[in-house]
C-alpha cells in the first residue's frame, strides 16, 4: 500500500511543489518508510528529492525549494516488495527514452518474467528489487518501440495498452514524461 499523487499546472511560472507537499502529507497513512517528489522544470529538468522516512523527515525547506516546475510526481511508500533500502524510495526515473518519472501503488505477479524480458531482451538495467522500476521499464520499452525523437498523445495510450498486456497484477501508477 502506499500513497501517489502528481499535478500539472496550467501556467508554466508556477511551482507545483507546495501541493505535491500537501498532498503527500494528506497520503501519510499509505506509507511510512519512504516519500518522494519530482518536479519538472524549464525545457523538460527534472529535480527529485526522495528519502527514506516520514513526509516530516524527508523534505527540508532548503531541498523544497530546489523542487522548481509547474508538474510533478509524488509518493509515499509502505513497502509489499522489494527491500527498505533508500533506492526503492519513489518516484523512479529512467532518461531514456524521454526522461520518464513513475510512482506506482500495487503488485505484479510476474515480476520474475519481466525482469528476465527487460534483462535478456530489452536489455534495460534494473537497479533495485521493486516491481515499480520493473512497471516504468516495461513503460519506456514500449515508448522506445515507436522510434521516434518526439512522441504523441496515441503513442503514450499505445504504450500504456502494451503494458496492461505485459504486466500482470493490481496497482495504479501515475508517470510524468519530460517537457511533455
Amino acid at each position: 500500500m502506499c500513497g501517489i499523487s502528481a499535478l500539472l499546472l496550467a501556467d508554466p511560472s508556477q511551482a507545483a511543489v507546495s501541493e505535491l507537499l500537501e498532498s503527500l502529507g494528506l497520503l501519510q497513512h499509505r506509507g511510512q518508510d519512504a516519500a518522494g517528489i519530482v518536479t519538472c522544470g524549464h525545457k523538460g529538468r527534472l529535480f527529485q528529492c526522495k528519502g527514506n522516512g516520514m513526509v516530516r523527515d524527508v523534505f527540508t525547506p532548503q531541498r523544497l525549494m530546489a523542487l522548481t516546475g509547474n508538474m510533478g510526481v509524488a509518493h509515499v511508500r509502505y513497502p509489499t516488495a522489494g527491500t527498505p533500502a533508500d533506492s526503492e524510495a519513489q518516484p523512479f526515473y529512467v532518461n531514456s527514452p524521454y526522461g520518464i518519472v513513475m510512482g506506482h501503488n500495487g503488485n505484479l505477479t510476474n515480476d520474475s518474467e519481466l525482469r528476465h524480458f527487460l534483462d535478456y531482451d530489452a536489455h534495460r538495467h534494473i537497479n533495485t528489487d521493486s516491481d515499480s522500476e520493473l512497471l516504468l521499464n516495461i513503460f519506456a520499452n514500449n515508448l522506445q518501440k515507436t522510434g521516434k525523437f518526439r512522441i504523441n498523445e496515441q503513442d503514450i495510450f499505445t504504450a500504456i495498452q502494451g503494458l496492461y498486456r505485459e504486466c500482470q497484477g493490481a496497482y495504479a501508477a501515475t508517470a510524468m514524461l519530460a517537457g511533455f
